[in-house]
C-alpha cells in the first residue's frame, strides 16, 4: 500500500464528525438565540389546554344524544370507549336533594367552568354597617364577581372549582335562581353552597361536597372562567358533557361524546326492557324508570 493511500484514523474521524458537530453547534446556538423569548412569554402566564368553542346548535345536538341517560349507563359507555374510571367525580360530590318520582334532580348538560381560589388579602376589621356594606360590595365587584353569567345558555351545567376547604357560600338561593333563569340546568361544585333549605325548595339541581355558610368577601377570588378546572378530582373542560344523578357526577370528554352516548343508550334500553318484565312478574305498577 502506498504511503499516500494511508489516512490516519484521527484525520478520518475529524473529516466525518466535524460537519456534524458544526451543524449541532449552529442549531444549539440558534435555539439559544430564541430561548430568551420563551421565558418572557411563559412568565406572563400561559394555558396549555385550549378552550374549544362550540355553538349552541352543536351543544343541543350532543345533548339530544344523552336524553334520559343515567350516570351508570354513561359510565358503561366510557368503559366501552376505553376510559375506565375516567370522568367519575369523587363520590363525596353528591346531590343536595333527590326526586325519586320524576327524577328532576338529574342533570345532563354542557360545562361552563369557573375557578375561585383562596384569597391572600386581609379580611376587614370590625366596621360600622355602612362601611362594611361598601367593603362587601367592592369585594364582589373587584375580586369575586360572576363573569361566567353571560356564557350561560339553555343546557348549561355550571361547574365551579372553589377555594378548597373554605366555608364559603359562592352558591346561594338567589344567584342559583338567576343562573337557572339564564338557562342553567344544574350546578356542580367541589366545595360548598349555602341557603340549602331554600335551594331544595326551589328544586334547582345542585351537586356539592358540603354545606357552607360564609360569603365570598374575605374568603375567595375569581381566578378564571371557561378554562380547564379540576372538580371532584376530575378534569372538566368547557364544552364537555356533564351528567349527574343519585349515583354521582360524570364528565364525558366532548370528542367521544357521541360514541359514549350510543353505547349508553343501548345499555339503558336493555335494562328497561328487562325490568319491565320483572315489574309484571312482581305485579308492580310501571313508573318513570321503565318508560
Amino acid at each position: 500500500m502506498k504511503p499516500s493511500s494511508v489516512r490516519p484514523r484521527g484525520l478520518f474521524l475529524t473529516a466525518v464528525l466535524l460537519p456534524t458537530a458544526l451543524l449541532l453547534f449552529s442549531q444549539t446556538f440558534a435555539s439559544q438565540e430564541q430561548e430568551p423569548k420563551q421565558p418572557d412569554e411563559l412568565r406572563a402566564g400561559k394555558n396549555f389546554i385550549p378552550t374549544k368553542v362550540y355553538t349552541a346548535e352543536e351543544d343541543a345536538a350532543v345533548l339530544k344524544l344523552f336524553e334520559g341517560l343515567r350516570v351508570a349507563d354513561i359510565c358503561d359507555g366510557m368503559d366501552k370507549a376505553g376510559l375506565k374510571n375516567i370522568g367519575l367525580m369523587d363520590p363525596e360530590i353528591h346531590p343536595l336533594w333527590k326526586d325519586t318520582v320524576s327524577y328532576s334532580h338529574r342533570i345532563v348538560g354542557i360545562a361552563v367552568t369557573a375557578r375561585y381560589v383562596p384569597t391572600n388579602r386581609p379580611h376587614t376589621a370590625r366596621m360600622e354597617t355602612e362601611a362594611f356594606t361598601k367593603w362587601v360590595s367592592r369585594w364582589y365587584s373587584d375580586y369575586s364577581s360572576e363573569p361566567f353569567v353571560p356564557l350561560i345558555r339553555p343546557g348549561t351545567v355550571l361547574v365551579i372549582e372553589d377555594a378548597p376547604g373554605a366555608d364559603v357560600g359562592t352558591i346561594g338561593s338567589n344567584n342559583i335562581m338567576a343562573w337557572k333563569a339564564a338557562g342553567c340546568v344544574g350546578v356542580v361544585t367541589n366545595n360548598t353552597a349555602r341557603d340549602t333549605d331554600e335551594i331544595i325548595t326551589e328544586k334547582i339541581p345542585l351537586y356539592l361536597r358540603n354545606v357552607g355558610r360564609g360569603i365570598r368577601p374575605g374568603r375567595n377570588e375569581i381566578e378564571s372562567v371557561n378554562r380547564p378546572i379540576v372538580c371532584g378530582s376530575v378534569l372538566v373542560r368547557p364544552g364537555d358533557v356533564i351528567a349527574a344523578d343519585g349515583d354521582g357526577v360524570i364528565v364525558v370528554p366532548r370528542e367521544i361524546a357521541a360514541e359514549v352516548a350510543a353505547y349508553a343508550k343501548s345499555v339503558l334500553e336493555e335494562d328497561k326492557a328487562a325490568r319491565r318484565q320483572l315489574y309484571k312478574k312482581l305485579n308492580l305498577p310501571p313508573d318513570k324508570s321503565v318508560e
